[in-house]
């Protein structure tokens, strides 16, 4: 039987109501999209009709997902909360802090070791709380949530902007900070703007190299990491439906890197497939009884334009396999002109290292699709020329593939198996390199390929491709080698030719494992022990943010005034300063070093207006908060794009930064600054971020009245004795400005719960 059964049951008995009542409200046919963000809204059946885009809405989504990085941070907030135990079905899963250095073993064996500390906070606090908890080498969180708890037309939020993989089965799935997750947990509702709608309709099949991979690819290069930002984007028609679940699973995650609120796809034959071959018959009964309501109504379907806001059509029979990169996911290449690109950009053509895996790609079809490209390597007598990584998304997965052949099939072609974790992806990789800074290129299957992000060197040209892609590149050792067309010489000097790969969806004798890592929590968590030592460096319990004033607020300093890209790992960095996340002044020594200094072109250097020297970030910073002045952080546009991670928010609010000011931001991260008790604001006119200079001292004027839709002003008062005002916008509604005067959202659930 399938995990929260019972809870699962709930929501389908209220779908055909709810859904009635959101037709009644909206007065017309609803997208999929429409009919589970209204089946869950917290206040029950709908009683009118949202404006997307505009209105901000309560949601209560039906369960929590986190990954041990982010989850560390979200549970010592929740343990201020004051409940005994999760208001909604919660898991934890470590797969973030095993670094990929040897193998999967070894590498298990020295997380399990180094990260003891904190894999048995995470053990106990879920053991206290009535979380389920997944151990390390249980699998990544994304294929863990679609193989045991993704379900059709159910709402989850997960603080780990992938989330939405589990779209792939038909359920809204966003990504949040832990502030977000532990409002849920603590039984309140989840405020989100109502998304505007994108529709993708996909006719034709896939066929030869192309892949599920490739419209995701696709659609980045249309949408850019931009063009998905305050929208859910709904995949329908018949090409949607020839898709295997895990394909639209790869679909959905990489749509964190347009910007998404999420992606979905409807429930069909396929999901059903998914959802019978990993023992969940139960869960897919209870959907076909209510499968009109788990996909879009037929009106929407066949006049899309008058029901989306925005309409792409994709022929798959016509889809070309795609190389995105480098150093940004929307660089869409064609493979059919990639070689060209990459002789006309002059980027490194020799192939260092091809991996595949991580939470986008790993599932048993994309194993056995690379599986058939290796083999083809082992009887033609070729030789990869590349390293070559592969990462299983789960244990369940691993073992399967295991027992039919394909791990050792990539052994005989010279691959590595890594730990079925996060890795390489989020730069948890000993990179084999002779040379740290030298210009190179990588190619993975991953979702991401910002600079420095795979492995910290901001000379490495990562491109993104489909797992077989991938492949076929680690054989030839050659970026501009095209597997469609061209010949490669084997070890006997033969010229030979990769046939298209062939895969299959589900493994024929069923998936099987021994241990797939999981933990029930305790019946009774009253009385579990949840320890956090005083003198760790890697856990440390938390003190309420300071609340507002009341004034505005004024004499501030300029930080830093960030130039071009500035994402989340600009702003606080993976890699190496993942075990300190459930430290919040020991990962605050990383604040903003990677982002761009407007006046001086480098990388966490700024100038410190107390004594006139440049120095890092983190330490001019901590100097202002020692003498008791406020700064202000300036950035560029889609401030805080990529991870969900909330430590881009809760270090600047920690060390003493009082506002964000951009041209404009990524949705996680301002909703995340927003929590924090941050000000996150606006230029009304982007061009007057070219006035801020850097010895400005800032005010920030209109608080004392802040209030929705109305501005706010900036005075800039510049060394020389001049001065620059100008508006600022906000979105912040009436609660998100509470949070604000309150110093931050768990101040207001605190003082909730002890009302």
């Amino acid at each position: 039987m399938a995990f929260d059964i019972d809870m699962i049951k709930k929501v389908y008995d209220r779908y055909a109501s709810r859904v009635e009542a959101a037709r009644n409200a909206t007065g017309k046919p609803l997208t999929l999209t429409e009919k589970i963000l209204y089946a869950h809204l917290s206040e029950g059946d709908a009683k009118q009709a949202y404006t997307r885009g505009h209105d901000y809405v309560d949601f209560a989504p039906d369960r929590v997902a986190m990954q041990d990085a982010t989850a560390q941070m979200a549970l010592l907030q929740f343990m201020q909360a004051g409940r005994p135990k999760v208001a909604v079905p919660s898991t934890v899963h470590c797969d973030h802090l095993i670094q990929a250095k040897i193998g999967a073993e070894a590498d298990l064996n020295t997380a399990n070791d180094v990260n003891k500390e904190v894999y048995d906070f995470l053990s106990s606090v879920s053991d206290k709380y009535g979380i389920g908890f997944w151990k390390a080498g249980a699998g990544i969180i994304h294929q863990v949530v679609l193989e045991n708890y993704a379900f059709p037309g159910g709402m989850m939020i997960g603080t780990d902007s992938h989330t939405p993989n589990a779209g792939g089965l038909g359920m809204i799935a966003i990504g949040v900070g832990g502030a977000d997750a532990c409002d849920v947990m603590a039984g309140l509702p989840w405020e989100l703007k109502f998304p505007k709608l994108i529709g993708v309709k996909l006719t034709g099949k896939l066929s030869g190299w192309t892949s599920a991979k490739d419209v995701i690819l696709k659609v980045a290069g249309i949408l850019t990491v931009k063009g998905g930002t305050g929208a859910i984007v709904e995949y329908f028609g018949e090409g949607a439906r020839s898709l295997s679940a895990t394909g639209k699973a790869t679909i959905c995650n990489m749509g964190a890197e347009i910007g998404a609120t999420t992606s979905i796809f409807g429930y069909d034959e396929k999901a059903a497939a998914y959802l019978q071959g990993t023992k969940r018959e139960d869960i897919a009964e209870l959907a076909n009884a209510i499968a009109e309501h788990l996909t879009g109504d037929e009106e929407v379907y066949n006049n899309p334009e008058q029901y989306f806001d925005q309409v792409i059509e994709i022929n798959l029979s016509e889809l070309e396999p795609h190389i995105n990169g480098p150093f940004t996911p929307d660089l869409a290449w064609p493979i059919s002109k990639f070689a060209t690109a990459v002789k006309e950009n002059n980027w490194p053509s020799e192939l260092e290292v091809g991996l595949i895996g991580s939470c986008t790609n790993s599932s048993y079809e994309d194993i056995t699709r690379s599986a058939a490209v290796a083999e083809q390597a082992i009887n033609k007598k070729l030789k990869a020329k590349a390293e070559f990584t592969i990462t299983p998304g789960s244990e369940q997965v691993r073992y399967t593939v295991d027992r039919d052949g394909y791990l050792d099939t990539f052994a005989q072609m010279g691959g590595v198996v890594l730990a079925n974790a996060c890795g390489p992806c989020i730069g948890q990789w000993a990179r084999h390199t002779d040379d740290p800074t030298r210009r190179n290129s990588i190619i993975t299957s991953f979702n991401r390929n910002f600079a420095k992000r795979n492995d910290g060197n901001p000379n490495t040209h990562a491109f993104v491709a489909s797992p077989e892609i991938v492949t076929a590149f680690a054989i030839a050792g050659d970026l501009t080698f095209n597997p469609l067309t061209d010949s490669l010489v084997n070890e006997n000097g033969d010229l030979v030719k990769l046939d298209e790969p062939q895969g299959i969806e589900l493994p024929i004798k069923g998936f099987a494992v021994e241990d797939a890592g999981y933990q029930a929590p305790a019946e009774d968590g009253s009385g579990v022990q949840v320890i956090v030592s005083p003198t760790s460096a890697r856990l440390q319990l938390l003190d309420p943010f300071a609340p507002w004033e009341g004034d505005d607020i004024k004499g501030l300093r300029l930080l830093i005034k960030a130039k071009g890209k500035c994402t989340t790992d600009h702003i606080s960095m993976a890699g190496p300063w993942l075990k300190f996340r459930g430290h919040l002044d020991n990962i605050s020594n990383n604040m903003l070093i990677g982002a761009i200094n407007y006046f001086n072109g480098n990388a966490d250097s700024v100038k410190n207006q107390l004594t006139g020297e440049y120095g890092p970030v983190p330490a001019t910073q901590r100097d202002y908060k020692a003498h008791g002045i406020g700064t202000v952080v300036v950035g560029d546009e889609n401030y805080g794009e990529g991870s969900s991670r909330e430590h881009a928010a809760m270090e600047p609010r920690h060390l003493g930064v009082r506002a964000i000011l951009v041209k404009s931001f990524a949705r996680i991260h301002e909703t995340n600054l927003k929590k924090q008790g941050m000000l996150a604001i606006t230029f009304a006119d982007p061009a007057d971020y070219e006035k801020v200079q850097e010895d400005d001292k800032i005010d920030i004027l209109g608080l004392t009245e802040f209030a929705p839709d109305k501005q706010l002003t900036v005075v800039l008062h510049h060394a020389e004795g001049t001065q620059d005002s100008f508006a600022v916008n906000h979105t912040y509604n009436a609660q998100q400005i509470e949070w604000f005067k309150a110093g931050g959202a768990l101040n207001i659930i605190r003082r909730q719960q002890r009302a």
